[in-house]
């Protein structure tokens, strides 16, 4: 049996186990995949597109992309639309999109079929985090080689937003580029901030007064929370709360952790103060990642922690005016936020054909014309700052400013936690860090044993 053959009947086997069964967990928390079938884009983008800089292939070629859905917006039927101009464009390249559930689901799926001698992707959309694990696992290929053909290779690079592009470099090449990218992002009920009297937070206090002065209860059951603050897959929320404070969890480096400094401990109780002092959220650990745009959006709760790239679904489905804003820092006129979502990566065992293609593909994608559609159609932040001068966003941006807040929340962003040893690294802050949400821990000790098992984990990468 070939390898095409073995790597065909794993992504069955896992297709029907994910189809079963809830999905992973993923680094980027996800919401479960739009159910019903939206029609794809009738037309291209209306920028006209520029040719690609590598030439096409002489013999047909066939490459799969693999792809997460991590947002309530019709991502499948996007791509599809992206992939069928891609086609047109380049009539001797088939592209084959795998949607494989979220990101955890879509690595897992990829870096099983690595493991087990199949044939991986040529191209894929993962976490721009996941590049140490991906690069120690002799899984993907630098870039540079590509972007050195590209007569505008500068210029290209440097339209991308720096807080996006952070993820690619290691070792002084590019591994990767950034496509579906995204920020933390407080999303508020504008209209019930209005009849409250109250102003946007600016500081910890504030927001802990205005999240209790919206909260409504009838007797002791409560019938509008004033936050709803997902901590099911803790760490890219809370790093905003940390930052904030004023020291990241993570380092300019790929070995250094910060999980038991002062101001980190201050953040998780803070996060505590909001429910056990503030009464504004609910207690301990919730697990809401999918639900809490639709409670926001159908008024029981007055804010919410999420990502940009809910946006879109979420302005489709409040009848309020909705706003969006970084999250509040400890001190007055302080905000803080932090960069996710996924990166483009080619594959070392794809063949140097397929790798050719997929490069094609990739320069395609991120066309500023492509990036601008994307972000308007899902919610997205586009991930090249030219995406914001096409007429296409321009007249998007006059109907939902919004798009430009949360661009704009990008100059409050600190590092994303991305270290060495990644997955046991965060699976460690992850578990101290519910048990200090839950009170099984002070976030003293729960922060103290975050750190020494991390600095266990990262030691042979030191």
């Amino acid at each position: 049996m070939s390898k095409k053959q073995v790597f065909a009947i794993l992504m069955l086997t896992l297709a029907l186990v994910i189809s079963a069964c809830a999905p992973n967990t993923p680094a980027e928390p996800t919401q479960p995949a739009q159910q019903e079938e939206t029609q794809a884009p009738e037309t291209a983008p209306s920028e006209e597109a520029a040719p690609a800089e590598t030439e096409a292939p002489a013999e047909p070629v066939t490459i799969q992309f693999f792809y997460p859905v991590a947002v309530d917006a019709p991502i499948a039927d996007i791509i599809k639309g992206y992939i069928a101009d891609f086609e047109a464009e380049n009539p001797n390249i088939t592209v084959e999109p795998v949607f494989s559930g979220g990101y955890g689901d879509t690595y897992t799926a990829i870096m099983t079929a690595i493991d087990g001698g199949a044939e991986p992707p040529a191209v894929a959309v993962l976490l721009g985090t996941a590049l140490y694990d991906l690069i120690n696992a002799d899984a993907i290929i630098p870039l540079d080689a590509y972007l050195d053909q590209m007569p505008d290779k500068d210029a290209y690079l440097n339209d991308f937003f720096p807080a996006f592009l952070e993820n690619s470099t290691y070792d002084g090449s590019i591994w990767s580029l950034p496509f579906q990218r995204s920020t933390v992002v407080l999303y508020y009920n504008a209209d019930l901030f209005r009849e409250a009297g109250l102003e946007p937070p600016n500081s910890w206090q504030s927001w802990g007064e205005a999240a209790q002065a919206l909260t409504v209860k009838d007797g002791d059951t409560v019938t509008r929370w004033g936050l709803e603050y997902p901590s099911g897959w803790p760490y890219w929320l809370f790093q905003p709360l940390a930052i904030g404070s004023g020291q990241n969890i993570v380092g300019e480096s790929d070995t250094e952790v910060y999980f038991d400094h002062p101001d980190v401990i201050e953040a998780v109780q803070f996060y505590i103060d909001l429910s056990h002092v503030y009464g504004a959220m609910p207690e301990g650990v919730q697990g809401v990642w999918g639900q809490a745009p639709t409670d926001f959006a159908s008024g029981q709760t007055a804010m919410i922690v999420h990502s940009s790239g809910s946006l879109r679904g979420i302005l489709e489905q409040a009848d309020f005016e909705v706003g969006v804003m970084p999250l509040p820092g400890q001190e007055p006129d302080t905000y803080a936020s932090v960069p996710g979502g996924g990166n483009l990566y080619i594959f070392k065992g794809a063949s140097p054909e397929q790798q050719d293609a997929a490069w094609k593909f990739i320069e395609f994608l991120t066309r500023p014309e492509y990036a601008a559609d994307f972000s308007i159609q899902t919610g997205y932040i586009a991930s090249r700052q030219s995406a914001y001068e096409t007429e296409a966003m321009q007249a998007y941006v006059q109907e939902v400013p919004q798009a430009l807040a949360t661009r704009d929340i990008l100059q409050y962003a600190g590092r994303e936690l991305s270290v060495q040893n990644l997955g046991e690294v965060r699976n460690i802050f992850h578990n101290y860090l519910q048990q200090a949400y839950n009170g099984e821990m002070t976030p003293e000790e729960a922060m103290a044993a975050a750190q020494q098992e991390a600095d266990a984990a990262l030691a042979d990468f030191r």
